[in-house]
């Protein structure tokens, strides 16, 4: 029985890459939107460059005691991940739509607001941070998104025997199902059968099980302090996490 719940998602996924490789393939015609929106990526694989983005983040984030994030390099850095999530199959395509969604409207926010700090201080001057929409809501989700693709790869890596449906229900159970509906939850665990295997996201990341460790443990240790800097912007201002 396939389960169906209510969308969420207020915008429609930009095409990524994979996806304009398989409709050039076929002869599709992408419109010079869907192209430019489409994550650029260089020489190296998918899961290498998002791990590079996130490095330069956190390293910019280091070199100064009272460093902003950058709204832009911010949401350039997390538009990478949607093929991530991509990888992952129709299991996890919930989460992409979602993450893409919001990933797409802070980038359209980027031309008004500079930093991450911004964005808060916009919502809680407009007593606004948890109304649907905000940009504050949107960038909670979008780190939500972010810390189940990290918890994923860290169950991925906890064994060799530790399958990708393990890893990612897991994941899921922590980082998002407190905060979805009973219906989301329920979809969701039944998608879990469709998850690849692990050699296949392997395969799909272009990645073998050496470099795959190696470019995960980067993406992990380079989110971190994204990840506690983002959740500081809320508790700072007396702000709970818990929604």
């Amino acid at each position: 029985m396939a389960f169906r719940f209510r969308s969420i998602f207020s915008a429609t996924p930009k095409l990524h890459s994979s996806k304009r490789v398989r409709a050039k393939a076929f002869g599709a015609r992408i419109s010079m939107e869907e192209e430019e929106a489409a994550p650029a990526f260089g020489p190296g694989t998918p899961l290498s460059t998002v791990a590079d983005a996130f490095e330069r983040l956190t390293a910019e984030l280091n070199t100064k005691e009272f460093c902003n994030v950058k709204l832009k390099p911010f949401c350039e850095a997390c538009s990478l991940v949607s093929v991530l999530f991509g990888c992952l199959g129709i299991a996890f395509k919930f989460a992409e739509l979602e993450y893409v969604a919001k990933v797409q409207s802070l980038t359209e926010a980027s031309s008004r607001y500079e930093t991450l700090e911004s964005i808060l201080d916009y919502d809680v001057e407009n007593k606004s941070v948890k109304t649907a929409g905000s940009l504050s809501r949107n960038l909670r989700r979008v780190r939500q998104g972010l810390h189940l693709m990290k918890d994923i790869f860290q169950n991925f890596l906890s064994s060799c025997d530790s399958s990708l449906k393990d890893a990612a229900s897991n994941a899921y159970a922590k980082v998002c199902a407190p905060y979805h509906t009973w219906a989301v939850r329920t979809a969701v665990c039944a998608g879990m059968y469709a998850l690849p295997t692990r050699d296949q996201l392997l395969e799909r990341m272009k990645e073998n099980d050496v470099s795959a460790e190696q470019e995960m443990k980067r993406y992990i240790n380079a989110l971190n302090p994204i990840i506690d800097y983002i959740d500081n912007l809320y508790i700072s201002r007396n702000i709970t996490l818990d929604w």
